[in-house]
């Protein structure tokens, strides 16, 4: 099985720990796994900003470095999403486009679901002893229905003890430029998410997209809390630097 893993921009240039980390999930469910070297963005900040040329020309670029692959594998729901949810509206005028990027897809799931969809992975590489909570990013959850397969995978690990947040499903306020242009609004989602988290009693808090991190990550620390935020990749394949030995 020849899975290209479609990196995304954040991981790339700010946590490549989760790259890594699913490369090493997909080969241990006995995929081959390809990273484009070319691959760049999905176009999803483009298109949130109206920029439909640039979407467009990236949607093509997309296509052409992953449509030769069985399956398109993101650690991401947002950019998964943006791939199987909206690509197909970009192209509703030009038919030979139209049938290219509703075969790519078609064939696009986000990681803890392929893992538990596909592979279906009956171990986990990793080791993480703790208790934690998890968070359901809004486009993992709403566009790629992802929100039994993490928690599938997380069971798999004897060490982990999952307690659930209250309104885990809630936004924490990141939603890409939506931080940007509404930013007292925003702030006031990631303080109650990080309060929910708090109040869960976990000392890690998971979840499956790198912007939400970044996002709450942030706004634990400015609260001075230390709580440590781990994308679920990591924590699966055991793939981080301050995890203990």
């Amino acid at each position: 099985m020849r899975v290209g893993l479609f990196v995304t921009c954040l991981v790339d240039l700010m946590r490549p720990s989760i790259g890594f980390a699913a490369i090493r999930l997909l080969e241990a469910g006995g995929a081959e796994v390809f990273v484009p070297p070319s691959q760049t963005c999905c176009g999803q900040p483009a298109y949130n900003s109206g920029d439909r040329a640039d979407t467009i020309a990236l949607a093509r670029k997309v296509v052409e470095e992953f449509e030769d692959c069985e399956y398109l594998v993101a650690p991401s729901g947002s950019c998964s999403g943006m791939i199987r949810t909206h690509y197909g509206e970009l192209f509703a005028d030009d038919p030979a486009w139209q049938m290219r990027v509703t075969a790519l897809a078609a064939k696009t799931y986000e990681l803890t679901d392929f893992l538990v969809s596909v592979l279906q992975v009956g171990r986990v590489p990793g080791d993480f002893r703790g208790t934690i909570t998890y968070h359901d990013s809004c486009a993992g959850l709403r566009e790629m229905g992802v929100k039994m397969q993490p928690r599938a995978l997380l069971a798999k690990m004897d060490g982990v003890k999952v307690t659930e947040m209250a309104e885990c499903e809630t936004c924490c306020g990141f939603g890409g430029t939506f931080a940007v242009k509404f930013g007292e609004i925003s702030a006031r989602l990631a303080d109650n998410k990080c309060q929910h988290i708090v109040t869960s009693g976990a000392e890690t808090v998971v979840l499956g997209d790198l912007g939400c991190m970044l996002n709450i990550e942030g706004r634990l620390r400015r609260r001075g809390d230390a709580t440590r935020v781990v994308h679920v990749a990591e924590l699966l394949a055991g793939v981080r630097d301050d995890f203990p030995a």
